[in-house]
Protein backbone atom coordinates (compact mmCIF):
# COMPACT_ATOMS: atom_id res chain seq x y z
CA UNK A 1 0.00 0.00 0.00
CA UNK A 2 1.43 3.56 -1.06
CA UNK A 3 1.73 5.86 1.63
CA UNK A 4 0.77 9.03 -0.68
CA UNK A 5 -2.28 9.05 -2.15
CA UNK A 6 -2.68 8.82 -5.83
CA UNK A 7 -4.83 10.95 -8.81
CA UNK A 8 -7.15 8.46 -8.59
CA UNK A 9 -7.84 7.66 -4.70
CA UNK A 10 -8.21 12.25 -4.74
CA UNK A 11 -10.69 11.24 -7.35
CA UNK A 12 -12.43 8.28 -5.36
CA UNK A 13 -12.37 10.78 -2.30
CA UNK A 14 -14.05 14.09 -4.20
CA UNK A 15 -17.54 13.98 -2.38
CA UNK A 16 -15.92 13.97 0.90
CA UNK A 17 -13.29 16.89 -0.37
CA UNK A 18 -16.19 18.85 -1.85
CA UNK A 19 -17.97 18.35 1.76
CA UNK A 20 -14.89 19.23 3.63
CA UNK A 21 -14.44 21.94 1.72
CA UNK A 22 -17.95 23.22 1.71
CA UNK A 23 -17.60 23.09 5.74
CA UNK A 24 -14.88 25.60 5.49
CA UNK A 25 -16.61 28.25 3.17
CA UNK A 26 -19.53 28.04 5.65
CA UNK A 27 -17.26 28.99 8.30
CA UNK A 28 -15.66 31.54 6.79
CA UNK A 29 -18.82 33.16 5.25
CA UNK A 30 -20.43 32.96 8.65
CA UNK A 31 -17.16 34.77 10.25
CA UNK A 32 -17.12 37.53 7.93
CA UNK A 33 -20.82 38.65 8.07
CA UNK A 34 -24.18 36.41 9.99
CA UNK A 35 -26.37 35.91 6.81
CA UNK A 36 -29.00 33.11 6.97
CA UNK A 37 -29.64 32.59 3.67
CA UNK A 38 -26.22 32.53 2.70
CA UNK A 39 -25.27 30.22 4.83
CA UNK A 40 -28.08 28.07 3.78
CA UNK A 41 -27.34 28.68 0.14
CA UNK A 42 -23.74 27.85 0.18
CA UNK A 43 -24.53 24.79 1.99
CA UNK A 44 -27.15 23.60 -0.61
CA UNK A 45 -24.81 23.77 -2.94
CA UNK A 46 -21.57 22.02 -1.07
CA UNK A 47 -24.34 19.39 -0.78
CA UNK A 48 -25.28 19.77 -4.84
CA UNK A 49 -21.87 19.64 -5.64
CA UNK A 50 -20.87 16.79 -3.58
CA UNK A 51 -23.71 14.80 -5.04
CA UNK A 52 -22.82 15.62 -8.87
CA UNK A 53 -19.21 14.74 -7.98
CA UNK A 54 -20.30 10.86 -7.40
CA UNK A 55 -20.43 10.44 -11.26
CA UNK A 56 -16.88 11.63 -11.30
CA UNK A 57 -15.83 9.02 -8.53
CA UNK A 58 -17.88 6.22 -9.62
CA UNK A 59 -15.16 6.20 -12.99
CA UNK A 60 -12.37 5.20 -10.67
CA UNK A 61 -14.65 2.69 -8.17
CA UNK A 62 -14.15 0.09 -6.76
CA UNK A 63 -10.93 1.86 -5.39
CA UNK A 64 -8.85 1.03 -1.74
CA UNK A 65 -8.63 4.30 -0.17
CA UNK A 66 -5.32 3.62 2.17
CA UNK A 67 -6.82 1.07 4.75
CA UNK A 68 -9.46 2.79 6.33
CA UNK A 69 -11.88 3.82 3.57
CA UNK A 70 -13.16 2.07 0.39
CA UNK A 71 -15.26 3.45 -2.27
CA UNK A 72 -17.00 0.72 -4.13
CA UNK A 73 -20.70 1.15 -5.54
CA UNK A 74 -22.61 0.55 -2.38
CA UNK A 75 -20.32 3.11 -0.71
CA UNK A 76 -21.41 5.43 -3.26
CA UNK A 77 -25.16 4.67 -3.26
CA UNK A 78 -25.19 5.89 -0.09
CA UNK A 79 -23.57 8.63 -0.31
CA UNK A 80 -25.75 10.04 -2.81
CA UNK A 81 -28.57 8.94 -0.52
CA UNK A 82 -27.51 10.88 2.61
CA UNK A 83 -26.56 13.76 0.62
CA UNK A 84 -29.77 13.72 -1.11
CA UNK A 85 -31.25 13.49 2.83
CA UNK A 86 -29.02 16.89 3.57
CA UNK A 87 -30.36 18.86 0.58
CA UNK A 88 -33.53 18.12 1.95
CA UNK A 89 -32.82 19.03 5.18
CA UNK A 90 -31.31 22.33 4.45
CA UNK A 91 -34.53 23.18 2.47
CA UNK A 92 -36.84 22.92 5.49
CA UNK A 93 -34.35 23.75 7.85
CA UNK A 94 -34.46 27.33 6.50
CA UNK A 95 -37.90 28.15 6.47
CA UNK A 96 -38.51 26.90 9.97
CA UNK A 97 -35.34 28.92 11.40
CA UNK A 98 -35.96 32.10 9.65
CA UNK A 99 -38.52 32.40 12.21
CA UNK A 100 -36.62 31.58 15.21
CA UNK A 101 -34.82 34.69 17.06
CA UNK A 102 -31.47 32.49 17.64
CA UNK A 103 -28.48 32.23 15.64
CA UNK A 104 -28.68 29.94 13.03
CA UNK A 105 -25.48 29.49 10.91
CA UNK A 106 -23.77 27.27 13.11
CA UNK A 107 -26.37 24.92 12.72
CA UNK A 108 -25.87 24.16 9.03
CA UNK A 109 -21.97 23.93 9.80
CA UNK A 110 -22.87 21.19 12.57
CA UNK A 111 -25.03 19.43 9.76
CA UNK A 112 -21.95 19.27 6.80
CA UNK A 113 -20.34 18.09 9.67
CA UNK A 114 -22.46 15.61 10.53
CA UNK A 115 -23.47 14.47 6.71
CA UNK A 116 -19.51 14.52 6.58
CA UNK A 117 -19.16 11.70 9.69
CA UNK A 118 -22.38 9.57 7.57
CA UNK A 119 -20.23 9.49 4.76
CA UNK A 120 -17.16 8.12 6.30
CA UNK A 121 -19.20 5.89 8.15
CA UNK A 122 -20.66 4.15 4.71
CA UNK A 123 -17.26 4.49 3.00
CA UNK A 124 -15.25 3.08 6.49
CA UNK A 125 -13.71 -0.74 5.78
CA UNK A 126 -11.60 -0.69 9.21
CA UNK A 127 -12.96 -0.08 12.67
CA UNK A 128 -10.78 3.08 13.38
CA UNK A 129 -12.96 5.31 10.44
CA UNK A 130 -15.76 3.61 11.65
CA UNK A 131 -15.30 5.33 15.07
CA UNK A 132 -14.15 8.71 13.49
CA UNK A 133 -17.36 8.87 11.28
CA UNK A 134 -18.90 8.06 14.28
CA UNK A 135 -17.45 11.02 16.28
CA UNK A 136 -17.89 13.28 13.63
CA UNK A 137 -21.77 12.65 12.84
CA UNK A 138 -22.88 12.09 16.77
CA UNK A 139 -20.74 15.10 18.15
CA UNK A 140 -22.66 17.65 15.94
CA UNK A 141 -25.81 15.94 16.35
CA UNK A 142 -25.35 17.73 19.31
CA UNK A 143 -25.61 20.39 18.79
CA UNK A 144 -27.91 20.36 16.58
CA UNK A 145 -30.30 18.57 18.37
CA UNK A 146 -30.33 21.34 20.83
CA UNK A 147 -31.50 24.01 18.70
CA UNK A 148 -32.72 26.39 19.57
CA UNK A 149 -31.15 26.92 22.82
CA UNK A 150 -34.11 29.31 24.06
CA UNK A 151 -36.33 26.56 24.56
CA UNK A 152 -36.61 23.62 26.97
CA UNK A 153 -37.32 20.87 25.54
CA UNK A 154 -33.89 20.64 22.81
CA UNK A 155 -31.93 21.66 25.38
CA UNK A 156 -32.95 18.40 27.38
CA UNK A 157 -33.26 16.17 24.25
CA UNK A 158 -29.62 17.23 23.55
CA UNK A 159 -28.42 16.00 26.87
CA UNK A 160 -30.22 13.13 26.56
CA UNK A 161 -28.33 12.14 23.09
CA UNK A 162 -25.35 12.90 24.58
CA UNK A 163 -26.04 10.09 27.47
CA UNK A 164 -26.96 7.75 24.83
CA UNK A 165 -23.79 8.70 22.65
CA UNK A 166 -21.34 8.63 25.34
CA UNK A 167 -22.88 5.13 26.14
CA UNK A 168 -22.96 3.96 22.88
CA UNK A 169 -19.73 5.03 22.16
CA UNK A 170 -18.22 3.27 25.22
CA UNK A 171 -19.79 -0.06 24.00
CA UNK A 172 -18.40 0.28 20.75
CA UNK A 173 -15.03 0.81 22.26
CA UNK A 174 -14.48 -1.85 24.52
CA UNK A 175 -15.97 -4.35 21.72
CA UNK A 176 -13.09 -3.20 19.71
CA UNK A 177 -10.42 -3.58 21.88
CA UNK A 178 -11.64 -7.18 22.81
CA UNK A 179 -11.83 -8.06 18.90
CA UNK A 180 -8.22 -6.59 17.90
CA UNK A 181 -6.86 -8.32 21.43
CA UNK A 182 -8.12 -11.44 19.70
CA UNK A 183 -7.67 -10.83 15.85
CA UNK A 184 -4.81 -8.67 15.95
CA UNK A 185 -6.63 -6.35 12.95
CA UNK A 186 -8.97 -3.65 12.75
CA UNK A 187 -9.23 -3.97 9.16
CA UNK A 188 -13.37 -5.67 8.51
CA UNK A 189 -11.89 -7.95 5.57
CA UNK A 190 -9.00 -8.95 8.01
CA UNK A 191 -10.91 -9.87 10.84
CA UNK A 192 -12.68 -12.81 9.63
CA UNK A 193 -9.41 -14.32 8.48
CA UNK A 194 -7.51 -13.99 11.68
CA UNK A 195 -10.56 -15.31 14.01
CA UNK A 196 -9.99 -18.34 12.34
CA UNK A 197 -6.11 -18.43 13.37
CA UNK A 198 -6.55 -17.19 16.83
CA UNK A 199 -5.44 -19.44 19.89
CA UNK A 200 -8.07 -21.37 21.79
CA UNK A 201 -7.21 -19.30 25.09
CA UNK A 202 -8.05 -15.66 23.43
CA UNK A 203 -10.65 -16.83 21.33
CA UNK A 204 -13.68 -17.07 23.62
CA UNK A 205 -13.37 -13.03 23.99
CA UNK A 206 -13.90 -12.61 20.32
CA UNK A 207 -18.12 -13.52 21.31
CA UNK A 208 -18.18 -10.73 24.13
CA UNK A 209 -16.30 -8.43 21.78
CA UNK A 210 -18.96 -8.60 19.04
CA UNK A 211 -21.53 -8.60 21.79
CA UNK A 212 -20.44 -5.12 22.96
CA UNK A 213 -19.94 -4.46 19.48
CA UNK A 214 -23.91 -4.93 18.68
CA UNK A 215 -24.93 -3.19 22.23
CA UNK A 216 -23.02 0.01 20.63
CA UNK A 217 -24.72 -0.65 16.80
CA UNK A 218 -27.88 -0.82 19.15
CA UNK A 219 -27.58 2.29 20.63
CA UNK A 220 -27.01 4.51 17.48
CA UNK A 221 -29.74 2.85 16.10
CA UNK A 222 -32.48 2.84 18.68
CA UNK A 223 -33.27 -0.62 18.50
CA UNK A 224 -34.98 -2.41 21.20
CA UNK A 225 -33.98 -2.68 24.17
CA UNK A 226 -31.49 0.05 23.49
CA UNK A 227 -34.16 2.68 22.54
CA UNK A 228 -34.11 4.28 26.21
CA UNK A 229 -34.73 7.88 25.56
CA UNK A 230 -34.76 8.10 22.03
CA UNK A 231 -38.66 8.78 21.85
CA UNK A 232 -37.67 12.10 24.31
CA UNK A 233 -34.88 13.03 21.15
CA UNK A 234 -37.49 12.82 18.66
CA UNK A 235 -40.01 15.06 20.43
CA UNK A 236 -37.88 17.19 21.82
CA UNK A 237 -35.34 18.32 18.90
CA UNK A 238 -36.96 20.26 15.97
CA UNK A 239 -38.77 19.07 13.14
CA UNK A 240 -36.34 19.29 10.39
CA UNK A 241 -33.25 17.84 12.98
CA UNK A 242 -35.60 15.09 13.93
CA UNK A 243 -35.89 14.10 10.06
CA UNK A 244 -32.01 14.63 9.75
CA UNK A 245 -31.65 12.18 12.87
CA UNK A 246 -34.07 9.90 12.05
CA UNK A 247 -32.90 9.78 7.96
CA UNK A 248 -29.33 10.66 7.66
CA UNK A 249 -27.66 9.45 11.14
CA UNK A 250 -29.94 6.22 11.02
CA UNK A 251 -29.13 5.04 7.38
CA UNK A 252 -25.72 5.39 7.64
CA UNK A 253 -25.27 3.32 10.83
CA UNK A 254 -27.22 0.40 9.20
CA UNK A 255 -25.48 0.83 5.66
CA UNK A 256 -22.08 0.58 7.93
CA UNK A 257 -23.96 -2.17 10.20
CA UNK A 258 -24.05 -4.48 6.90
CA UNK A 259 -20.55 -3.79 5.34
CA UNK A 260 -18.73 -4.34 8.57
CA UNK A 261 -20.28 -7.68 10.13
CA UNK A 262 -20.75 -9.33 6.34
CA UNK A 263 -17.49 -8.26 5.23
CA UNK A 264 -15.57 -9.90 8.86
CA UNK A 265 -17.77 -12.68 8.44
CA UNK A 266 -19.76 -12.25 12.23
CA UNK A 267 -23.00 -12.82 11.56
CA UNK A 268 -21.84 -16.70 10.21
CA UNK A 269 -21.40 -17.35 14.50
CA UNK A 270 -24.80 -18.81 15.91
CA UNK A 271 -24.51 -16.50 18.98
CA UNK A 272 -24.27 -13.18 16.89
CA UNK A 273 -26.88 -14.48 14.66
CA UNK A 274 -29.65 -15.43 17.52
CA UNK A 275 -28.58 -11.73 19.19
CA UNK A 276 -29.62 -10.02 16.19
CA UNK A 277 -32.95 -12.15 16.10
CA UNK A 278 -34.08 -11.61 19.58
CA UNK A 279 -33.29 -7.35 18.32
CA UNK A 280 -35.37 -7.91 15.87
CA UNK A 281 -38.12 -9.93 17.40
CA UNK A 282 -38.00 -7.02 19.90
CA UNK A 283 -38.09 -4.06 18.04
CA UNK A 284 -40.90 -5.10 16.10
CA UNK A 285 -42.94 -6.02 19.05
CA UNK A 286 -41.95 -3.05 21.42
CA UNK A 287 -41.96 -0.39 18.56
CA UNK A 288 -45.21 -1.02 17.11
CA UNK A 289 -46.81 -1.66 20.77
CA UNK A 290 -45.60 1.21 22.04
CA UNK A 291 -46.91 4.13 19.36
CA UNK A 292 -50.49 2.75 20.28
CA UNK A 293 -50.06 4.58 23.75
CA UNK A 294 -48.85 7.76 21.83
CA UNK A 295 -50.48 10.79 21.68
CA UNK A 296 -47.38 12.86 19.89
CA UNK A 297 -47.51 12.76 16.60
CA UNK A 298 -43.63 12.50 16.81
CA UNK A 299 -43.22 10.21 19.60
CA UNK A 300 -45.21 7.67 17.24
CA UNK A 301 -43.04 8.46 14.43
CA UNK A 302 -40.26 7.58 17.06
CA UNK A 303 -41.48 4.15 18.18
CA UNK A 304 -42.67 3.14 14.51
CA UNK A 305 -38.74 3.88 13.51
CA UNK A 306 -37.39 1.21 16.22
CA UNK A 307 -40.62 -0.97 14.67
CA UNK A 308 -38.89 -0.18 11.14
CA UNK A 309 -35.41 -1.06 12.01
CA UNK A 310 -36.85 -4.23 13.49
CA UNK A 311 -37.82 -4.84 9.93
CA UNK A 312 -34.61 -4.42 8.37
CA UNK A 313 -32.78 -6.88 10.78
CA UNK A 314 -35.42 -9.25 8.97
CA UNK A 315 -33.64 -8.80 5.64
CA UNK A 316 -30.34 -8.63 7.49
CA UNK A 317 -30.63 -12.01 9.08
CA UNK A 318 -31.15 -13.33 5.97
CA UNK A 319 -27.96 -12.41 4.35
CA UNK A 320 -26.46 -12.17 1.15
CA UNK A 321 -26.85 -9.99 -2.21
CA UNK A 322 -30.86 -9.61 -2.05
CA UNK A 323 -30.62 -8.81 1.27
CA UNK A 324 -28.04 -6.30 0.75
CA UNK A 325 -30.82 -4.96 -2.11
CA UNK A 326 -33.68 -5.49 0.06
CA UNK A 327 -32.48 -3.60 2.82
CA UNK A 328 -31.26 -0.43 0.17
CA UNK A 329 -34.45 -0.26 -1.56
CA UNK A 330 -36.24 -0.27 1.57
CA UNK A 331 -34.32 2.31 2.78
CA UNK A 332 -34.58 4.48 0.28
CA UNK A 333 -38.55 4.01 0.98
CA UNK A 334 -37.93 4.92 4.62
CA UNK A 335 -36.00 8.18 4.16
CA UNK A 336 -38.81 9.56 1.56
CA UNK A 337 -41.64 8.74 3.82
CA UNK A 338 -39.80 9.98 6.73
CA UNK A 339 -38.85 13.18 5.60
CA UNK A 340 -42.41 13.53 3.58
CA UNK A 341 -43.68 13.18 7.23
CA UNK A 342 -41.31 15.34 9.40
CA UNK A 343 -41.49 18.03 6.09
CA UNK A 344 -45.25 18.23 6.89
CA UNK A 345 -44.43 18.59 10.92
CA UNK A 346 -41.47 21.51 10.16
CA UNK A 347 -44.34 23.74 7.83
CA UNK A 348 -46.95 23.53 10.31
CA UNK A 349 -44.32 24.47 13.07
CA UNK A 350 -43.72 27.86 12.93
CA UNK A 351 -43.45 29.40 16.53
CA UNK A 352 -42.31 28.33 20.04
CA UNK A 353 -43.77 25.24 19.48
CA UNK A 354 -43.68 21.93 16.88
CA UNK A 355 -46.92 20.84 15.63
CA UNK A 356 -46.46 17.70 17.58
CA UNK A 357 -49.72 17.12 19.02
CA UNK A 358 -52.41 14.87 17.59
CA UNK A 359 -54.58 17.99 18.16
CA UNK A 360 -52.61 20.23 15.61
CA UNK A 361 -53.35 17.93 13.06
CA UNK A 362 -57.57 17.68 13.48
CA UNK A 363 -58.91 18.65 10.20
CA UNK A 364 -55.72 19.18 8.58
CA UNK A 365 -57.20 18.47 4.82
CA UNK A 366 -60.29 21.03 4.98
CA UNK A 367 -57.14 23.80 6.15
CA UNK A 368 -53.98 22.55 3.97
CA UNK A 369 -55.60 20.08 1.88
CA UNK A 370 -51.91 19.75 0.25
CA UNK A 371 -50.14 19.24 3.28
CA UNK A 372 -53.29 16.56 4.43
CA UNK A 373 -52.61 14.75 0.65
CA UNK A 374 -48.67 14.38 1.31
CA UNK A 375 -48.80 13.33 4.86
CA UNK A 376 -51.18 10.80 4.00
CA UNK A 377 -49.33 8.82 1.50
CA UNK A 378 -45.92 9.26 3.63
CA UNK A 379 -48.20 6.83 6.73
CA UNK A 380 -49.37 4.78 4.02
CA UNK A 381 -46.09 4.33 2.99
CA UNK A 382 -45.01 3.77 6.65
CA UNK A 383 -47.79 1.18 7.08
CA UNK A 384 -46.79 -0.43 3.71
CA UNK A 385 -50.08 -0.03 2.05
CA UNK A 386 -49.94 -0.63 -1.85
CA UNK A 387 -49.20 1.77 -4.36
CA UNK A 388 -46.67 3.04 -2.27
CA UNK A 389 -42.66 2.45 -2.14
CA UNK A 390 -43.42 1.26 1.59
CA UNK A 391 -45.13 -1.58 0.56
CA UNK A 392 -42.80 -2.46 -2.41
CA UNK A 393 -39.94 -2.12 0.30
CA UNK A 394 -41.93 -4.65 2.76
CA UNK A 395 -43.11 -7.00 0.26
CA UNK A 396 -39.10 -7.44 -0.62
CA UNK A 397 -38.08 -8.01 2.82
CA UNK A 398 -40.38 -10.35 3.66
CA UNK A 399 -39.58 -12.30 0.25
CA UNK A 400 -36.08 -12.19 1.09
CA UNK A 401 -36.80 -13.89 4.61
CA UNK A 402 -39.06 -16.42 3.15
CA UNK A 403 -35.76 -17.45 0.71
CA UNK A 404 -34.11 -17.98 3.96
CA UNK A 405 -36.66 -19.60 5.86
CA UNK A 406 -36.99 -17.19 8.65
CA UNK A 407 -40.58 -17.83 9.29
CA UNK A 408 -40.83 -16.49 12.60
CA UNK A 409 -39.38 -13.34 11.95
CA UNK A 410 -41.87 -13.03 8.68
CA UNK A 411 -44.73 -13.86 10.57
CA UNK A 412 -43.89 -11.19 13.52
CA UNK A 413 -43.27 -8.56 10.54
CA UNK A 414 -46.93 -9.26 9.12
CA UNK A 415 -48.48 -9.29 12.58
CA UNK A 416 -47.05 -6.37 14.01
CA UNK A 417 -47.44 -4.27 10.33
CA UNK A 418 -51.32 -5.07 11.36
CA UNK A 419 -50.44 -3.00 14.41
CA UNK A 420 -48.64 -0.41 12.94
CA UNK A 421 -51.90 0.27 10.59
CA UNK A 422 -53.92 0.91 13.53
CA UNK A 423 -51.83 3.86 15.12
CA UNK A 424 -50.74 5.31 11.76
CA UNK A 425 -54.56 5.22 10.02
CA UNK A 426 -55.47 7.01 13.50
CA UNK A 427 -53.27 10.17 12.47
CA UNK A 428 -54.62 9.94 9.10
CA UNK A 429 -58.46 9.67 10.69
CA UNK A 430 -57.78 12.93 12.76
CA UNK A 431 -56.18 14.62 9.37
CA UNK A 432 -59.65 14.46 7.62
CA UNK A 433 -61.87 15.20 10.59
CA UNK A 434 -64.33 17.53 9.67
CA UNK A 435 -64.15 20.62 11.76
CA UNK A 436 -64.83 24.54 11.33
CA UNK A 437 -62.12 25.93 9.17
CA UNK A 438 -60.58 29.61 9.91
CA UNK A 439 -59.51 32.14 7.50
CA UNK A 440 -56.35 33.15 6.73
CA UNK A 441 -53.69 29.83 6.74
CA UNK A 442 -50.55 30.78 6.13
CA UNK A 443 -49.05 29.34 2.86
CA UNK A 444 -45.38 27.22 3.02
CA UNK A 445 -42.42 28.72 1.36
CA UNK A 446 -42.14 27.31 -2.17
CA UNK A 447 -38.54 25.54 -0.92
CA UNK A 448 -40.99 23.19 1.59
CA UNK A 449 -43.54 22.69 -1.24
CA UNK A 450 -40.43 21.01 -3.69
CA UNK A 451 -39.00 19.03 -0.98
CA UNK A 452 -42.82 17.37 -0.32
CA UNK A 453 -44.10 17.42 -4.01
CA UNK A 454 -40.87 15.89 -4.49
CA UNK A 455 -40.53 12.65 -2.02
CA UNK A 456 -44.47 12.67 -2.19
CA UNK A 457 -43.94 11.49 -6.10
CA UNK A 458 -41.24 9.54 -5.61
CA UNK A 459 -42.99 7.53 -3.12
CA UNK A 460 -45.78 7.05 -5.57
CA UNK A 461 -43.41 6.64 -8.68
CA UNK A 462 -41.47 4.03 -6.83
CA UNK A 463 -44.47 2.05 -5.46
CA UNK A 464 -46.05 1.92 -9.60
CA UNK A 465 -42.84 1.42 -11.15
CA UNK A 466 -40.33 -0.05 -8.52
CA UNK A 467 -38.39 -2.14 -11.13
CA UNK A 468 -36.00 1.19 -12.33
CA UNK A 469 -34.47 1.73 -8.78
CA UNK A 470 -34.16 -2.44 -7.61
CA UNK A 471 -32.34 -2.07 -11.49
CA UNK A 472 -30.34 0.83 -10.14
CA UNK A 473 -30.17 -0.85 -6.44
CA UNK A 474 -28.53 -4.21 -8.14
CA UNK A 475 -25.66 -2.63 -10.29
CA UNK A 476 -25.19 0.16 -6.92
CA UNK A 477 -25.46 -2.20 -4.04
CA UNK A 478 -23.79 -5.62 -5.48
CA UNK A 479 -20.87 -4.70 -3.78
CA UNK A 480 -22.82 -4.91 -0.13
Amino acid sequence: MEDTLTRDDLIALLPLLILTGTTVLVMLAVAVRRRHIVSAALSFAGLAAAFGSLWIAAAVAPRRVTPLVIIDNYALFYIGLILAASMAFVLLAYGYFETCEVDRDELYILMLVATLGSIVLVASSHLVSLFLGLELLTVSLYGMISYPDTRTLPIEAGLKYLVLAASSAAFLLFGMALVYFVTGTMDFAGIAGAASKAGAGVRWLLWPGMILIITGFGFKLAVAPFHLWTPDVYEGAPAPVTAFVATVSKGAMFAVLIRYFYVSHAYQDEAVWVVFQIIAIASMIGGNVLALLQTNVKRILAYSSIAHLGYLLVAFEAAGASAVQAVTFYLVAYFASLLAAFGVVTVLSRGEHDADSLEDYRGLFWRRPVLAAVFTVSLLSLAGIPVTAGFIGKFYLVAVGAAASLWALIIILVVTSGIGLFYYLRIVAVIYEHVPVSEGQPRFAPADGFVLLLVTGLLLWFGVFPEPLLAFIRRAAGQG
